[in-house]
């Protein structure tokens, strides 16, 4: 039964911290503190992918305010794909791993059939080197020029039949250990092996598309001719706190594929 909102719920949370301690503005809804609240421990690692999080019931005594407010702000996160409701279970971080999570942010779907009748694709690591981020590199993922990056290159192929050359910038930091052997041994999507091994989780991406023509690298590995119409791809991806952590540059067949979005 839901819980009508007490005095509280437009004031401030009862955790002891003031709109402004939570980073919340002053003139901000009690639910999007509480929201904002739940985020910085998700960002801190209080529960991680895959852990359930409290109860509405436990988060509405912890930050003392009532069960809608909490639920309201948990149905946004839910919304924005942070957690995911589980009838008759709980509420759970989400995770990359998770099927219907894993495709998110891929949006090469075939012309005939789907994502799931076509298989996993398959990854081939070109190579994953250590670099000095140029001045681009370092703006779009808010470094300095000359600060260490991680450059992977890769093909993604499905049937057989190569459909994605990719060159990808993360920031040297948060991904320290991350090797070449690391990714070719790993079966499960890149963005899962971010959160278990790395513990940086992607919450949201932004992408710019246009049509290209491959040039001969490009032409060699999507075994198609120099030429031939691509569409390019670059998504600058953030984990929490809207912080930049991984630039994706991807080339893209379309002759039996096609990107899809859906608008809302």
């Amino acid at each position: 039964m839901a819980t009508s909102p007490s005095p509280s719920d437009t004031t401030q949370p009862g955790d002891g911290s003031t709109a402004a301690e939570s980073g919340a503005p002053a003139f901000s809804p009690l639910y999007q503190q509480i929201k904002g609240l739940i985020l910085r421990s998700l960002q801190a690692g209080e529960w991680k992918p895959g852990d359930m999080i409290p109860s509405e019931f436990d988060l509405a005594a912890r930050y003392k305010v009532s069960q809608g407010t909490v639920r309201k702000a948990i149905d946004e996160l839910a919304t924005d794909n942070l957690v995911v409701r589980r009838q008759g279970k709980g509420t759970f971080v989400a995770t990359h791993a998770e099927q219907h999570i894993q495709f998110r942010f891929l949006r090469l779907l075939p012309d005939q059939g789907t994502l799931d009748e076509q298989g996993p694709a398959e990854r081939q690591i070109i190579d994953c080197r250590r670099l000095r981020a140029s001045a681009e590199v370092a703006r779009q993922l808010g470094l300095r020029t000359g600060d260490g990056v991680l450059q992977v290159r890769r093909v993604l192929a499905f049937g057989g039949t190569p459909a994605i050359l990719e060159e990808i910038w993360l920031p040297g930091g948060p991904f320290k250990g991350l090797t070449i052997d690391t990714l070719a041994s790993d079966k499960g999507p890149m963005y899962a092996l971010f959160e278990s091994q790395f513990g940086v989780r992607m919450v949201r991406a932004v992408e710019k598309l246009k049509a290209v023509s491959a040039d001969a690298e490009a032409a060699e590995r999507l075994a198609v001719a120099p030429g031939h119409p691509l569409l390019s791809v670059e998504r600058l991806a953030f984990t929490y706190n809207d912080t930049p952590m991984e630039l994706r540059r991807g080339l893209y067949r379309t002759d039996a594929r096609h990107y899809r979005n859906e608008l809302s």
